[in-house]
């Protein structure tokens, strides 16, 4: 099957569900089936086992209960009562325990959907090329995704509702069949010709189709109604993430308490809650409720009960013609009207299926992403004089999607050992040539070598290994404090500690009852610890420092420092960084006092390199320019 015949989209992005055939519905969610069996087959175990009983229950109980009440209408053989009345509450009992024992397993399995759920795209995202990762049609699939599970249980989740469904279903339509197969065959023994007439085939089969088409109708009507959540899905999918903003995010998330305060008032109107609220009653869906969808719906109830009144009559008929007796009422009239919503939800789990499919079609389009970076396979080879070389070639780059470069014919090399700073202005292309000498994103042009050899051609996982970095935008983990500096759960405690007090934060963690077991942030822990802007800084340099790699990247490490600080941190990481190659990428350029070597970037080129007393000779140059504007601050004044 081609995924992408299924993927023609609407105006909006959601994937037609006239495209979608029967086979595709089936094919597309066996895949989902084989996606929750590989992640947890007890959870569709329990949900088949509890199934299949839950769904015999009540005609076994059926069965004995007109067994019991033809006794009691005949014979009234005490000893046969006895034994009915035992059975009915032995059956009960058995089947009731052996029903709340599967039910609770299957709770228990089901408590962990939504977890395993997020297991399975957590996984592809962590696994996916870091550029797909970082690509916004890529975030907006994901979105979209969680929007759908949100809004209607969409997706993957609604396979697991499903596949209850069917097998209630299933099973009651066969045990079901089991007790009314009688009902056909027995004849009406009544001389009465009106009532002999139930006895003609032709008669019969008029019967069957009523009933079988009362009940295809019913749940072919809640179809059509619930392919009005695939029609407006879109606008759920925005009304729920605008939702999850401002009533969640924005009042759960403590880093934008402060400007939610000042500015509450206008960003929390109920202008803006009912401009964007997909829920209120002028919105398409709530229409839709009262219109056409409300009516598919209406009409679906009203057609079911059709068939229960066709049902009784049938029945009540042929009891009346001699063809059974009372017991058999029960059994038939039971078993009859169980029949027809076993079918009626078979065909509406079926339909509702059919509805999931284009939201499955998102799901496997985000899975089935494919990885288009070469991820190598050539170990990393240090040099036998420890004079590690890393090379930019000719090196061009620009974003997907993007019509301009982000850099333009990058050529440098570096070595181990050395201090290197990349400095420049916003936009200069600073951060995108650590991306790339990183390998989050490889070149549109030109190549990079360590040690003479495309960088494209060594196992990812081990070039990854080489560098340590502290990005502007870092983030710790609500995890203790040890653990985040080892980015691990085991803990040199140690080495930790020694990097920590490197990186400036001895301070404060002489000051921590727990000292390494101190719980960062309250997430999980109460007693855990706030941290300033500074604070994390300084604990994210320590975790840079921990990796103990081959290249120290630091970009922008001291944003969030005080001079004083600042000038601390670089002394204690040029003293403990040892023969390591440090880059320093910083808008103040207090980290050049550090490097032998300063790259200068300007509109996505190199345009200087050298030493800084060569560079801010150059009173043409663009580092000039900088240092000039920032003198003040490094400048010793008489």
């Amino acid at each position: 099957m081609k995924l992408h015949r299924m993927m023609k989209k609407s105006k909006k992005g959601i994937p037609n569900k006239s495209h979608v055939s029967f086979m595709e519905t089936v094919q597309l969610s066996l895949r989902g089936f084989r996606v929750w069996w590989k992640e947890n087959p007890k959870i569709l175990l329990s949900v088949m086992l509890c199934g299949v009983v839950s769904a015999l229950i009540p005609y076994v109980d059926i069965w004995l209960l007109a067994r019991l009440i033809d006794e009691i209408a005949g014979g009234r053989d005490p000893q046969v009562l006895t034994i009915y009345v035992m059975a009915l509450m032995g059956t009960s009992a058995i089947f009731s325990l052996l029903c709340a024992g599967l039910t609770r397993w299957k709770n228990v399995q089901l408590a962990c959907l939504w977890h395993i759920q997020n297991k399975v795209f957590i996984e592809k995202l962590l696994s996916m090329d870091f550029a797909d990762m970082d690509d916004s049609y890529v975030q907006e699939l994901r979105s979209r995704i969680w929007q759908n599970t949100d809004s209607g249980g969409w997706g993957l989740y609604k396979l697991i509702d499903s596949f209850d469904a069917i097998i209630r279903s299933v099973m009651s339509i066969i045990s079901a069949n089991l007790l009314t197969a009688s009902l056909f065959i027995l004849p009406v023994t009544s001389g009465n010709r009106v009532l002999t007439i139930l006895n003609h085939p032709i008669f019969i089969l008029i019967i069957i189709v009523i009933m079988f088409g009362v009940t295809f109708a019913a749940p072919m009507l809640s179809v059509k109604a619930g392919s009005y959540w695939v029609k407006y899905a879109d606008e759920n999918q925005l009304g729920n993430r605008l939702f999850g903003f401002w009533l969640g995010d924005l009042g759960n998330d403590r880093s934008k308490a402060l400007d939610v305060r000042i500015y509450r008032q206008d960003i929390l109107s109920r202008t803006n809650l009912k401009k964007y609220n997909p829920f209120i009653p002028t919105s398409k869906l709530a229409k839709a409720s009262r219109g056409a969808m409300g009516g598919y719906q209406a009409l679906s109830g009203a057609v079911s009960q059709i068939f229960v009144g066709v049902a009784y009559v049938f029945v009540c008929l042929k009891a009346l013609g001699g063809a059974f007796g009372v017991g058999a009422i029960v059994q038939y009239v039971s078993a009859i009207t169980a029949l027809s919503s076993g079918l009626s939800v078979l065909i509406e789990t079926l339909g509702n299926l059919r509805n999931n499919t284009p939201f499955l079609c998102t799901v496997f389009e985000f899975l089935d992403m494919p990885n288009k970076m070469d991820q190598g396979d050539i170990d990393i080879n240090h040099n036998s004089k420890n004079e590690d070389e890393i090379e930019f070639r000719n090196v061009s780059f620009k974003y997907p999607g993007q019509k301009d470069y982000a850099l333009r014919n990058v050529s440098l090399t570096f070595y181990t050992g050395q201090r290197m700073a990349v400095v420049g202005m916003n936009g200069s292309g600073k951060t995108t040539f650590i991306k790339l000498l990183c390998r989050l994103y490889d070149p549109t042009e030109g190549e990079i070598l360590f040690n003479g050899i495309d960088i494209r051609q060594y196992n990812y996982h081990e070039y990854m290994k080489l560098f340590s970095v502290v990005f502007q935008d870092f983030k710790l983990l609500s995890f203790e404090l040890g653990q985040n500096v080892a980015s691990n759960m085991d803990v040199d405690l140690s080495k930790a500690e020694q990097c920590l007090r490197d990186a400036g934060f001895g301070i404060r963690l002489d000051k921590l009852p727990q000292g390494l077991s101190t719980t960062l942030y309250k997430n999980f822990d109460e007693n855990g610890i706030d941290l300033s802007g500074g604070e994390a800084q300084k604990i994210a340099l320590a975790r840079a420092l921990y990796k103990n790699a081959s290249f120290i990247i630091l970009d922008e490490p001291t944003a969030a420092l005080d001079p004083i600080a600042e000038f601390e941190v670089y002394n204690g990481m040029n003293q403990m960084i040892g023969e390591k190659s440090v880059v320093f990428i910083s808008h103040r350029l207090s980290s050049c006092r550090f490097c032998q070597d300063i790259a200068v970037f300007h509109e996505g080129r190199l345009v200087q390199r050298g030493s800084h007393d060569v560079l801010v000779s150059d009173k043409s140059g663009m580092y000039y320019n900088l240092w000039s504007a920032q003198a003040q601050y490094y400048e010793v004044k008489d």
